[in-house]
């Protein structure tokens, strides 16, 4: 799952917004106020709300720093503070997991000043707050999708940067987890006797450029050549195992395919040098 990269993504998104917040902050003292849950209305200056914000921020305290960003905001608008405020809040959503809240911010930055330094951060955080929401493929890929839209326009809006870089990461293993659907679905129609929609499926892993330099080929193409012989498309099952035996020919999937066609009297040309998988891993997954 991609869950493995949330305190990573997390720590990241810290050091991108680390210049933004030590630029802003100023020297003036001013107290750090009660623990109430909500922060009533009163007019202060704008340097004590917002650093008062930025020392929540600095203790993790999400909730408390957002009501002082959003007090900036609301105080203040179209100031130069309420931009850094909005910025702020990016942030303090984020890792508070308040990921729509995060993604809203992110959209009104993005509204209120497209061409300010900072928005290509605003961009990488709403893609990274989608991110953040991908589940296992077992569920609906919305989130994955959602990311996916949104790294590669941060990679086609501020190319050469590291918001890029980091997306360019991100996107593959974005593309990893939607190939590893059209799998878990293939497999589903494969167990229930549709070969036909299996096929497809496996075919949209092995058609799809972006899939296939992900994990999961070697399997579709070793499926493909499974349900071709079911299908007595014993061409199309030797062609695939030909194309599985030329680019992974030490993969287990290929040893299986190889051992499969050989029981059928096809023999590929190409021999496996890795080695077969127990035949538990030769049923279909469930």
């Amino acid at each position: 799952m991609l869950r493995s990269s949330l305190p990573a993504s997390k720590f990241r998104a810290g050091l991108i917004l680390a210049t933004v917040a030590v630029s802003a902050l100023t020297l003036s003292a001013c107290n750090g106020g009660s623990n109430r849950p909500r922060l009533a209305y009163e007019e202060r200056p704008v340097e004590a709300l917002y650093n008062t914000g930025y020392q929540r921020l600095q203790r993790q305290r999400w909730a408390d720093a957002i009501d002082y960003f959003q007090e900036v905001e609301r105080q203040h608008p179209y100031s130069e503070w309420s931009r850094r405020a909005i910025l702020m809040q990016i942030y303090a959503y984020y890792q508070n997991s308040n990921y729509v809240e995060a993604i809203a911010a992110s959209d009104r930055f993005i509204q209120l000043f497209p061409g300010n330094p900072s928005a290509p951060y605003a961009f990488y955080m709403k893609a990274l707050c989608n991110f953040e929401q991908i589940t296992d493929v077992g569920r609906d890929q919305g989130y994955a999708q959602a990311a996916l839209d949104g790294l590669r326009d941060v990679q086609r809006r501020y190319p050469g940067t590291s918001y890029a870089t980091d997306a360019s990461v991100k996107i593959d293993m974005v593309n990893d987890q939607l190939a590893g659907k059209e799998m878990a679905i293939g497999r589903y129609y494969q167990r229930a006797g549709q070969p036909l929609a299996a096929l497809n499926r496996y075919k949209a892993v092995i058609d799809n450029e972006a899939y296939q330099r992900t994990s999961h080929t070697p399997e579709a193409l070793y499926r493909l050549v499974e349900v071709n012989l079911t299908l007595g498309l014993k061409e199309e099952a030797t062609r695939n195992g030909a194309v599985l035996g030329f680019n992974y020919p030490g993969s287990p999937w290929y040893a299986e395919a190889y051992a499969l066609l050989t029981e059928d009297g096809r023999q590929p040309d190409v021999a496996p040098t890795g080695q077969r998988e127990s035949w538990l891993r030769r049923i279909i997954p469930g």
